[in-house]
């Protein structure tokens, strides 16, 4: 099992210390995500400043962008990059399609798809001077000309990854793509009960096997160094447990443990804005089921005897940022390798 890291949202100005530290420290790969900033712009960065490391978007939202656009950045992140790039797209939920992005919500299983076949059709007429042909639904691509065409580079196979945590989606890793992020509000329960068998559905489907598709995730853990510190780094796991299971899209991981209607209690809190409140609906018992509780130094044995077998790639939901905490991060590394 590999340990990556995620970057929290920060400057630009920060981006080459940042990735410099995480190669140094020896973390896999590090990911950016689309929250309040663009998951993007600091990759040609990483891929400036290091060597080794590879790196992704976990996730770039992918309707408000063409498979065109997606397609341009994620060649040239892998020409610069000799390789290291994993293009990472997640649909995002309904609402902030909308509004947020302000765009239109349209059958995002079937949608992604289709950005997905057609993002590789662009890539082969660059690398290959395939006929651009493809047509769907929801995207086509039929225009290419010298001029607009960034033609061959070196690693032409960037891997694909979505996101998701319903059957659509996990059929559709399972059939389509390189990688899945794994959403990091999830159980073992719904790993070995809902994901995996239908990732082998998305597999079998599409005549491949396990080995074809890397599964990760962003592990929720609550660690310290004193029952005290433990106790303390409770409530931030509280709440954003508590944001994401009020999202009714992941109702089925509050289900697969009888949980359903707190979904329907979250809701309507975070509706009214009484976020304080949200955060009180997270048991004991559910910090148990969606989170790994340790001391430091046991933190990499707990997380990896929590996934072995089920997933290949695993990061803390902690961010990673260089300084007092470097050394504690490089046992945490040494301990996973």
């Amino acid at each position: 099992m590999q340990l990556d890291t995620v970057f929290a949202p920060t400057s630009l100005n920060e981006i080459p210390a940042l990735a410099r530290a995480a190669e140094d420290v020896g973390f896999d790969a590090l990911w950016t995500a689309e929250t309040s900033h663009d998951p993007y712009l600091p990759l040609p960065i990483v891929a400036e400043h290091t060597e080794r490391i590879r790196f992704g978007t976990s996730i770039a939202v992918a309707f408000p962008r063409s498979p065109l656009v997606h397609a341009q950045i994620a060649w040239d992140l892998a020409a610069q990059s000799n390789g290291r790039f994993i293009l990472g797209l997640g649909t995002q939920v309904k609402g902030h399609n909308e509004r947020r992005f302000g765009i239109t919500w349209d059958a995002p299983g079937p949608r992604l798809r289709e950005m997905v076949l057609c993002i590789r059709a662009i890539w082969d007429c660059w690398q290959n001077g395939t006929k651009p042909r493809f047509e769907g639904a929801h995207y086509r691509f039929t225009l290419m000309t010298p001029f607009f065409s960034p033609g061959p580079i070196a690693h032409p196979h960037v891997p694909i990854w979505i996101a998701g945590v319903n059957t659509y989606m996990c059929e559709l890793a399972g059939e389509l793509c390189d990688g899945f992020h794994v959403h990091p509000f999830h159980s073992i329960k719904y790993l070995r009960e809902s994901l995996l068998p239908e990732v082998s559905r998305g597999l079998a489907k599409a005549d491949r096997r396990r080995e074809d598709i890397v599964l990760a995730t962003s592990a929720f853990v609550i660690a310290g160094d004193s029952d005290e510190e433990i106790e303390r780094a409770k409530d931030a796991v509280r709440m954003q447990l508590a944001f994401y299971a009020s999202t009714r899209t992941y109702v089925r991981m509050l289900d697969a443990h009888g949980w359903g209607d707190t979904c329907t209690r979250l809701n309507e809190k975070a509706a009214r804005g009484d976020w304080g409140g949200m955060a009180s609906e997270i048991t004991d018992e559910m910090l148990d089921v969606y989170a790994v509780t340790a001391r430091w130094d046991d933190v990499a044995t707990k997380v990896k005897a929590r996934y072995a077998g089920l997933l290949d790639r695993v990061a803390l939901y902690l961010p990673f940022r260089p300084g007092a905490d470097t050394e504690r991060w490089r046992r945490i590394v040494r301990a996973f390798a």
